[in-house]
């Protein structure tokens, strides 16, 4: 195995895929396994390449041999000239159709689960919505098995906030609207207290939904108080139950797969092993009709002019960078910076600045058109590769993926993310050997081989892809195993508490 990876002939940095001692592959100094070496002198001021893209700029002058970190990398603001369109590869039809066990809905639409999902309008009505849930043991669902379970979906926000037409309260709608709509929910009860802001009869008016035997709500007012709450939840849900477990599998095609592509907790391999294996995942799907959908805006920042080359057309492109302006907007408002990211995590496993993190972190997305570009939780329509707008933030940006229709989700982490969703199935990709070996009951699929066992990053690739195939057929997660899923549901809270 080779000490050092170089990604691209125009790097002036390599990364160690060892720790490297004084004198090793030509070090000055110690250089920490995944942290970068200079192979040239790298003049204070002059960009440091990596990526064959500009990661920073030198703080002082780097010796040949000498650690490049955070000590002597600075961050500036991207300034691009961006072109549209310009690198359009679409993905070659597949050459035989792949398929997958899945609960077809009334809607047309596909899902890979079976869950009843209590929603709740504001968090007053949270615990009535725990207690409902709770009620539901594996013990009681015994005798429903195609039911996967009853979660509750709560969060902190949905009153003390500004009402209709501001982002915020837009958001949060469209995300208690995606979830209900989400292809793995079978059944929904909808649970509110009554004088919030977020009031569940606007959002049945404003988005169409119909009540009936598998779409009830209520609230905690109107009922007469919590208790009468619950009971009543828990003799809807009761009543749901037996038309939820109806559903059956039956073969469909890889076409109405939608994949949630997600990192966190990365490190110098994500960009290098795991992110890679998935985009190379993603255009297999592609491939095949299907859907993927790449978020965390603040994690494409100093990479999203490699995405504008690749949209459709110009109106597409133009709407990533609108989308990158507002960050900056947002950051600056908030007094932070786009480089407030990476985390302490990520620096401590190699990387050092956004622009580093945000060229590894685009590559989930692989190499075929951008088809799409999606406000948070809004639903995703077009197929092939596409983003939604959200933060960096996992359980956020995932809730906001689930919201927009996604129904799996793949996870990449270096550093080792317990992460898990509901109601769609999150798989974890390890970056690294060491790190999947420490959790093999957390991670799903080593990358890591890319580099210890001279695997190819297609060959993982297709691994991956076809573990989607089997999850999506209803093969258990490692993160379902452990239960993960339950308190990951985080709608991204924008705009002031009032």
């Amino acid at each position: 195995m080779n000490k050092t990876v170089r990604l691209s002939d125009a790097d002036n940095v390599v990364t160690a895929v060892t720790p490297l001692e004084i004198g090793q592959e030509g070090a000055r100094q110690l250089i920490p396994r995944g942290h970068k070496m200079a192979t040239q002198a790298i003049p204070q001021g002059a960009p440091v390449i990596k990526y064959a893209q500009v990661i920073g700029y030198a703080a002082e002058d780097i010796a040949p041999g000498a650690h490049v970190h955070t000590h002597n990398l600075e961050f500036r603001n991207v300034d691009t000239e961006y072109e549209y369109a310009t690198n359009i590869r679409p993905a070659a039809p597949a050459a035989t159709p792949d398929s997958f066990m899945g609960y077809r809905r009334a809607t047309g639409r596909v899902g890979t689960r079976n869950y009843i999902a209590v929603l709740t309008s504001v968090n007053c009505s949270a615990t009535a919505a725990r207690k409902i849930a709770a009620h539901f043991t594996d013990e009681k669902l015994a005798d429903y098995p195609n039911v996967d379970g009853v979660v509750a979906f709560v969060h902190g926000t949905g009153c003390g906030m500004a009402g209709q037409g501001s982002e915020g309260f837009e958001a949060l709608q469209r995300v208690m609207w995606g979830y209900a709509r989400n292809p793995n929910v079978g059944g929904v009860l909808m649970a509110g207290l009554g004088c919030e802001m977020n009031q569940i009869d606007w959002l049945v008016e404003a988005y169409g939904l119909k009540p009936g035997p598998l779409f009830q709500s209520m609230n905690i007012q109107d009922v007469g108080g919590l208790r009468k709450c619950v009971d009543l939840g828990i003799q809807k849900i009761e009543k749901m139950l037996p038309l939820v477990n109806e559903a059956q599998r039956s073969e469909c095609p890889a076409s109405e797969l939608m994949v949630a592509l997600q990192c966190g907790g990365s490190d110098a391999w994500s960009g290098i092993t795991a992110n890679p294996a998935v985009g190379y995942a993603c255009d297999l799907l592609v491939a095949q009709g299907g859907t993927g959908v790449l978020a965390e805006t603040p994690e494409i920042y100093g990479a999203e002019h490699l995405l504008t080359a690749r949209a459709v057309d110009r109106a597409t492109g133009e709407k990533l960078v609108d989308l990158i302006r507002w960050w900056e907007d947002y950051t600056a408002r908030n007094k932070g910076s786009m480089d407030n990211n990476p985390s302490p995590g990520n620096k401590k496993g190699g990387l050092t600045t956004i622009l580093e993190k945000s060229l590894g972190a685009a590559a989930k997305g692989g190499t075929t058109p951008l088809t799409g570009v999606y406000k948070y939780a809004e639903p995703v329509t077009a197929k092939g590769f596409t983003f939604m707008d959200s933060p960096g933030y996992d359980p956020a940006s995932v809730t906001g993926q689930i919201a927009s229709g996604c129904n799996l989700v793949c996870f990449t982490t270096g550093r080792g993310s317990a992460f898990g969703a509901k109601p769609s199935p999150s798989m974890k990709v390890a970056t690294n050997t060491e790190m999947y070996t420490r959790m093999t009951e957390d991670m799903d699929v080593n990358a890591g081989t890319i580099l210890t066992e001279g695997k190819s990053v297609e060959e993982v690739g297709r691994e991956i892809y076809r573990m989607w195939l089997r999850m999506a057929s209803g093969e258990q997660t490692k993160s379902e195993a452990q239960g993960l899923g339950d308190y990951e549901f985080v709608p991204w809270q924008i705009g002031a508490v009032m």
